[in-house]
């Protein structure tokens, strides 16, 4: 298994948070994608794939049309998405995604977390150059898949990395990630060849070793990633601890 694999590992039982903050961070995305793309989706494949991602996490459907009637509103006011990066503490990289209708309150917000935590905000580019932007999908079939074979036939298709999972209710996915330029790519094919798409996004993978700490250590660089996350401005935390041997 490659790196996708160990990284998704230590994040997916953090997936997204509570309800009510999973609703918001996919109502925000809703939105900046019908701005980006339109609100068909026959044309918008990031605005179908949302819209997959936001039934399987039983998301209401008024949530849903009014995040779609937000982006051709003119009295509300646009999402713009920004990205942070900074240092926590013990040399720790951070780079934060952000979807803000206030570029200098996020910003200000960002910045205090990071300075209560004793590390710091920095410029753009300090940190970015660690992760790399991938694709990543989950999908399910009612038909026995050959992994191997699925992950052949998908490399042709900008898939990097392919393996199985079970979710948090035992049931068994199957996670794609790929570059960040096949993301129509690798959805068409999971279209066309009759899967069922759980989710569709964007996502960072640490392109450098990731940096041991000291169990004792871990808490103040843990409460920074919950400040970070529980701000209704933050979409995603992305750092370069590595994950505890029981994590692992």
């Amino acid at each position: 298994m490659g790196r996708a694999f160990e990284f998704r590992k230590e994040r997916k039982f953090k997936r997204w948070g509570h309800m009510a903050r999973t609703f918001t961070k996919i109502g925000k995305e809703i939105t900046i994608a019908v701005k980006q793309g339109g609100p068909d989706v026959t044309g918008n494949p990031r605005l179908r794939a949302l819209l997959q991602t936001a039934r399987s996490e039983n998301m209401p459907k008024d949530n849903i049309e009014r995040a779609i009637k937000r982006a051709s509103d003119k009295d509300q006011s646009d999402y713009k998405e920004i990205v942070l990066e900074g240092y926590g503490p013990h040399g720790i990289a951070f780079l934060v995604e952000a979807a803000t209708d206030n570029n200098n309150r996020t910003v200000a917000n960002v910045r205090s977390y990071f300075t209560k935590s004793g590390g710091s905000l920095g410029t753009s580019g300090s940190v970015d150059y660690m992760f790399d932007r991938k694709c990543m999908f989950r999908i399910k079939s009612d038909k026995p898949v050959d992994i191997e074979e699925l992950e052949l036939d998908l490399i042709d298709y900008g898939a990097e990395e392919v393996f199985e999972e079970v979710d948090e209710d035992d049931n068994r996915e199957i996670i794609i990630y790929g570059e960040y330029t096949a993301f129509n790519n690798i959805q068409k094919y999971i279209e066309d060849h009759g899967y069922e798409m759980l989710s569709g996004e964007f996502t960072r993978l640490p392109n450098v070793d990731l940096k041991d700490v000291a169990p004792e250590d871990r808490t103040e660089l843990d409460k920074l990633i919950e400040r970070l996350e529980e701000d209704d401005d933050v979409q995603n935390v992305y750092h370069t601890m590595k994950p505890l041997a029981s994590e692992e």
